[in-house]
């Protein structure tokens, strides 16, 4: 028996053709920003453009979802939020992906605080006394 095995790889550059960066909500929010942002950048340093699509809906399942059916060969990216990447999973029994399996963290790039407001007439002045109010049978 002969065992063929090649000595020498060919790989190829990447990337050689466009890049494209799934963005799971509506134009003109902050994922949809920041990734315009980033997108000119990514654009400059891969040699390669760098597109913007918008996929909205589904809180950001849709997006989600073409991204994981794409052929998994590194031209589209998600760009990923809580939404789809943890909250859906935690409250939706079946989602068309699996956050597990399907997508592998790549890298940060950014970070958003979250406020939570109330009206001033309000009786609570924490998030802990918010929630026993909520609790509160009227």
């Amino acid at each position: 028996m002969v065992l063929g095995i090649s000595v020498t790889a060919h790989g190829q550059s990447f990337p050689a053709k466009p890049v494209r960066l799934i963005v799971p909500f509506s134009p003109g929010g902050g994922t949809d920003i920041a990734t315009r942002i980033i997108a000119p950048k990514l654009s400059e340093r891969f040699g390669q453009q760098a597109i913007v699509d918008n996929r909205p809906g589904a809180a950001g399942g849709i997006g989600t979802e073409a991204t994981v059916k794409s052929a998994p060969d590194g031209y589209v990216l998600l760009i990923g939020s809580t939404s789809e990447i943890a909250i859906s999973p935690s409250l939706y029994a079946k989602l068309p992906y699996d956050v597990l399996c399907d997508l592998l963290a790549a890298a940060p790039f950014a970070s958003t605080s979250m406020v939570l407001v109330v009206m001033p007439a309000l009786p609570v002045n924490s998030a802990a006394e918010l929630a026993t109010l909520a609790r509160t049978p009227r």
